[in-house]
């Protein structure tokens, strides 16, 4: 079992992985800036007050983790702006002071930067609104900055080019830079389904250094 120092635990997806490693037998902090807006209590659970975009609070909560998981959002598409690519950084920031001891990084990506059948990438596609392109690149900006850091052990994860909340059924495909899409022709997987895939790759690391996508 794994103790896991996990961002953005109140949100879509982060409530999602949190409950799926709970079941799994595994022991979390989370760390969030309301502690009042994080309800779910547990046994193995710490909740701890922090903030990802400061590299000092992400190298006390990380300590002594074996891994950190990043599951931020932003909210609008400013917001993800504001905050994928600096908590990422801030994220790489605080973990590389703590050298040997040093937990692997998780993240939840975005999908606009899979590539799609006809050779473009998601972003590419005509009449996406603003706000969604917006947090597209927010994803993209962020995963480019992984991908220049050769000192940690990281992994990110893009979902589907549709992601919500539905039902866990423990089975997806995966895949690396291209989009998955099944046979309805359609590309979706639900949040807890990507939760699964998420504490799957904590439990048996297979992508370390590099993004891999999950989809139905």
């Amino acid at each position: 079992m794994s103790t896991i120092t996990l961002y953005g635990a109140t949100g879509t997806i982060g409530s999602r992985v949190l409950a799926e490693a709970l079941r799994r037998g595994h022991t979390v902090t989370a760390v969030v800036r309301d502690p009042a807006k994080l309800t779910v209590t547990h046994p193995a659970l710490t909740v701890a007050v922090g903030d990802v975009l400061d590299p000092a609070s992400v190298a006390e909560h990380a300590k002594g983790s074996a891994v950190v998981v990043s599951a931020v959002g932003g909210g609008d598409g400013p917001g993800h702006q504001a905050l994928i690519a600096p908590s990422f950084e801030s994220l790489v920031a605080g973990l590389r002071t703590l050298g040997t001891d040093t937990p692997r990084l998780v993240t939840v990506g975005g999908a606009g930067s899979l590539r799609t059948p006809d050779g473009k990438q998601v972003w590419d596609a005509e009449g996406l609104p603003e706000f969604l392109l917006q947090i597209m690149h927010a994803h993209g900006d962020a995963l480019d900055f992984l991908r220049t850091v050769t000192d940690l052990r990281w992994t990110n994860i893009s979902p589907a080019g549709t992601i919500a909340p539905g039902e866990r059924t423990g089975a997806y495909r995966e895949g690396l830079e291209d989009l998955l899409i099944g046979a309805d022709g359609e590309s979706r997987i639900s949040t807890e389904d990507y939760a699964v895939a998420l504490v799957d790759e904590i439990e048996q690391p297979k992508h370390i250094g590099e993004r891999f996508t999950v989809a139905y």
